[in-house]
């Protein structure tokens, strides 16, 4: 018998579908630090892994199985930590069973079954909700901020760069991490990085309705993109363009997105949190703000109250769906 929810959750019991890096400072901490909130069980296919993670963090049960997870009577929500491509699968099965989720980012390997997620959540009257804690970072609130006070003016242009070094991993043809496999990522680091880049950008401008990209392999350490070009444009009718390399030289490191307006540029990092950095006729500012030391706790609490009733989350699936629209419509896959 499917159980219903009702929308109302006075305590919200977790279990953990995947306990990876992800869960051991970013956000797994988190979820025992919000009133109201605790882990009751995590889950790995890898028994080791989900005893280590159960005992080091003070969980009091685990599985290998994620039905027995999902079907524990003393867990009431699920976040699923695994690799994208069985997230659609582990979200419609929680929400059949009537569980709220809370879903590592991206929403899916793919718009497809990011639309499946959707429907089923509508179906089913059950929340699913995505880790794009980027939006509730104090860091990301404050460029907000600046943009909302008019501290460039009229957005003209939006200019996104991204370089990094290939990672000591890649060089494994043999043994490459899930991440540069596209049937368990989606695509390769694009599909895993660009997400909360495009997820921002989105929050600020509004929903990409048009994408298009080419891709490149000059590195040729694996088979995935490993160069991607793309030119997108917003609702708001701002025009933007991206820019990304896996394989670069360390020289060339580079985490920026640019905003040009009437009245100035408003630039800042995504994944490295260099100083804001605003200029103006009135000169050159550098803005340094500091993050929380677990970084989706604004985010998974704002999600807990949500369930508590006393709040309410806009992070949710359908939210966080036009992100992989836009991926996938520069990929090619749509």
């Amino acid at each position: 018998m499917r159980k219903t929810w009702f929308g109302r959750m006075k305590q919200i019991a977790w279990g953990f579908i995947g306990c990876g890096e992800v869960t051991e400072k970013k956000s797994g901490p988190a979820f025992n630090l919000i009133q109201g909130s605790h882990i009751e069980a995590v889950m790995s296919r890898n028994a080791d892994r989900a005893r280590s993670y159960a005992e080091r963090h003070g969980v009091k049960k685990w599985y290998t199985d994620p039905i027995s997870l999902i079907e524990d009577p003393e867990v009431n929500a699920i976040y699923i930590a695994t690799p994208p491509s069985s997230h659609a699968t582990y979200a419609i099965m929680a929400m059949k069973a009537g569980k709220p989720v809370y879903v590592e980012k991206p929403l899916a390997a793919s718009y497809e079954d990011c639309a499946r997620i959707n429907r089923v959540s509508k179906d089913t009257g059950v929340p699913c909700f995505v880790a794009y804690y980027r939006r509730y970072l104090p860091y990301f609130k404050k460029v907000k901020e600046l943009l909302n006070e008019g501290a460039i003016g009229k957005v003209l242009n939006i200019q996104l760069r991204f370089s990094v070094p290939p990672r000591e991993l890649d060089y494994n043809s043999s043994n490459l991490p899930w991440r540069l496999q596209p049937d368990i990522a989606g695509g390769g680091y694009f599909y895993d990085l660009a997400a909360h880049q495009l997820d921002l950008l989105q929050e600020l401008f509004g929903v990409i309705t048009r994408a298009h990209g080419y891709t490149t392999n000059r590195g040729g350490l694996y088979k995935t993109e490993d160069n991607i070009s793309a030119c997108f444009l917003f609702e708001s009718g701002i025009a933007g363009s991206g820019s990304w390399c896996f394989v670069g030289h360390k020289s060339a490191k580079e985490d920026q997105i640019e905003l040009i307006g009437e009245k100035g540029t408003l630039s800042f990092s995504v994944f490295t949190y260099d100083p804001i950095r605003l200029v103006t006729e009135e000169g050159v500012r550098s803005i340094r703000i500091a993050n929380p030391p677990h970084v989706q706790m604004p985010l998974i609490k704002n999600v807990t109250e949500h369930l508590q009733g006393y709040g309410h989350c806009l992070c949710d699936s359908v939210s966080a769906t036009p992100v992989n629209w836009a991926m996938d419509r520069i990929l090619w896959k749509l």
